[in-house]
């Protein structure tokens, strides 16, 4: 593939040529670096597709056909997600379209910079109810930052820069670009755009926060004795990782991150204390139950991390940063608002601190760091092991000693939970759906972000039931030989619907259980080209992921897991996050644990275990 856009800007001279709309939006998109684009053509959009046949023939960029148009979306997130890059997609009108929908709702939520392209009908039949035609303009306006119905070709280059542009900065997001078939035909003069001629005198995020909010949030800081940084998916967009560890060492702060926060600070760290939340860590919510100051980064008080909102750090003075000025204070009050750039914010707190020789106590914090690592003895994360059968836990912590380094996707569900509970991921290389829970999120995904880092590992967790959603796209990493690895978690059920019926709705399982009608997954796999395996024993599991690890090219793996297993931590709806359904009953945090002795050994077990530590006799 030709690795500079030169060679096709060099076949415009400095003076307008004529070109159609669909050239004009190819070029565009090389000019910007697109080297990868993940579509579906259909009637629509085929004037942008006969341009892209021309470039790619030519090595100017890829495209890869997927099999279903949300597959498309979910491509290009993951793609964005691994790089920090725009990612892109390509649809038709209508149909093509509103199969997209999915996908772009998804990055909404999670604010992923994307540039969905899609053909519509001709500008002359639009609002008359023409074939495949849909409004995906308004369908989509409260799921993208921005978007555009190109209604003239010469438009289209400073319409793409601006996308580029809009996606890309403040708080990042999907922007759509809506074509007419006739505007990919017709002529203009072409002069490129860059990014750096876009003016939007309207859209001017605040990128530099405010000097006196960071002192105020400074003096906070050193004041405080049980002080949390509770950091979300904003950091890892400003890539702030290295701001965030600075200034959780500087301070001796320890830090909880949200699910979409997993992999800005490093779990390995005696800092972290891993995810808060509904199926956070205990000390994490046992954390944030008790700390007198939140600094908040990056992260907007979603409900599965606040749980019930007015008992969430209700002892707490709050610091809020964060580039959206809609998010500070929207669903808490800040003590200390700070909208900017996080990583800006975040490098000026930590220069004023040192210009101030902050902190002047570094014990400070002493004892509250002590009281969490109490609550980590007791409350420790278990990986269950039964004589009968594999636990979910069991699967990802294997993988995870044996790919500690990989890039990880995920779909929805239990055992989405449970690998954000066992692995312990690096800076993008923790990639699931947070916001919106999308089912078929997770093998699509890690398509977009095998084809970004084409030299790191790509594993997907999924499980049985979101796998189906989108399993046709084993069909794409056949044709690509998009070396991808997909582990199956198979407890033949909607795993997480399965658990709140038992735990809130009387044991009544209403449409939940998938074994009925379920394929057998190694031979599908083997039906679209891609090698399949299943493991039924405990004596498989190693062996069968050191073989896919070793296999040069896609691998699915059908893991039979125990049925039941239900995913631990979990703070009720409406209850706080120091009220976690499968741990012990304390009177009051900070009591010691109770705990049972094992009648083959005598060791002493906490009660959240189902196996003795050290014999492994059934408690």
């Amino acid at each position: 593939m030709v690795s500079s856009i030169e060679k096709i800007a060099s076949t415009l001279p400095g003076t307008p040529q004529r070109r159609t709309g669909a050239f004009v939006l190819i070029d565009s998109l090389v000019r910007q670096g697109v080297k990868h684009i993940f579509g579906y053509p259909g009637g629509a959009i085929l004037p942008i597709y006969d341009e892209l046949y021309r470039a790619e023939s030519k090595g100017y960029l890829q495209h890869f056909l997927v099999r279903h148009e949300q597959a498309a979306a979910h491509a290009a997130d993951g793609y964005a997600r691994a790089t920090g890059k725009v990612g892109i997609c390509f649809g038709t009108s209508g149909p093509g379209a509103t199969n997209l929908v999915t996908g772009i709702a998804t990055a909404h939520m999670d604010s992923i910079p994307m540039i969905i392209v899609t053909g519509q009908v001709g500008r002359a039949s639009i609002g008359s109810d023409a074939f495949q035609e849909t409004d995906i303009f308004g369908i989509t306006l409260p799921l993208v930052k921005h978007s555009y119905v190109v209604r003239h070709a010469k438009d289209m280059a400073r319409i793409v820069a601006e996308a580029f542009h809009i996606a890309s900065t403040g708080r990042p997001g999907p922007v759509l670009i809506d074509v007419p078939k006739d505007v990919g035909l017709e002529e203009c003069d072409y002069i490129p755009v860059d990014l750096g001629q876009v003016r939007l005198p309207g859209y001017r995020p605040t990128v530099k926060g405010n000097p006196r909010q960071i002192n105020a949030a400074l003096r906070l800081i050193e004041q405080a004795q049980r002080p949390l940084l509770y950091v979300g998916g904003g950091a890892i967009s400003a890539n702030a990782h290295a701001q965030v560890k600075e200034l959780a060492e500087r301070f001796q702060i320890p830090v909880a991150t949200t699910l979409m926060g997993i992999g800005v600070f490093d779990e390995h760290h005696p800092l972290s204390v891993a995810m808060l939340g509904m199926h956070g860590t205990a000390y994490a919510n046992f954390a944030v139950s008790e700390c007198d100051l939140l600094v908040a980064v990056g992260a907007r008080f979603d409900d599965r991390v606040t749980g019930k909102l007015e008992e969430f750090a209700s002892h707490a003075k709050v610091i809020h940063i964060d580039i959206d000025p809609a998010e500070v204070g929207k669903n808490r009050a800040p003590t200390v608002p700070i909208v900017g750039d996080v990583c800006w914010v975040l490098e000026q707190l930590l220069k004023r601190a040192k210009e101030l020789g902050l902190p002047a106590d570094v014990g400070i914090t002493r004892s509250w760091l002590a009281r969490i690592d109490r609550w980590r003895v007791e409350y420790p994360l278990v990986v269950p092991h039964y004589d009968h059968s594999i636990s979910p836990q069991e699967v990802i912590a294997e993988v995870a000693s044996q790919a500690p380094n990989a890039y990880y996707t995920t779909d929805v569900g239990q055992h989405q939970m449970w690998a954000a509970q066992f692995l312990k991921n690096g800076p993008r290389r923790w990639i699931s759906s947070g916001g919106l829970g999308t089912m078929g999120y997770g093998m699509p995904a890690a398509m977009g972000a095998k084809v970004a880092v084409p030299d790191e590992e790509v594993i997907c967790i999924t499980g049985d039931a979101s796998f189906q959603m989108n399993l046709q796209e084993l069909a794409s990493l056949s044709q690509y030989r998009i070396n991808v690895k997909t582990i199956i978690i198979n407890n033949g059920w909607q795993g997480m619907v399965r658990q709140w019926q038992q735990t809130f709705f009387g044991e009544r399982y209403s449409s939940s259980n998938m074994q009925v009608g379920m394929p057998n997954f190694e031979l599908l796999a083997q039906a679209f080209g891609v090698k399949g395996m299943t493991v039924r024993e405990h004596s498989q599991l190693s062996k069968t992921i050191i073989q896919m690890l070793a296999y040069d090219g896609p691998v699915l793996i059908d893991v039979h897991v125990t049925k039941n297993e239900n995913c631990y931590p979990m703070v009720a709806p409406g209850k706080s996050n120091a009220q976690m359904l499968g741990l012990p009953k304390r009177k009051a945090i900070g009591e010691p644990i109770t705990s049972i002795c094992c009648t083959n050994c005598g060791e002493k077990n906490p009660t959240t275990n189902h196996f003795c530590s050290a014999c492994g006799t059934k408690l």
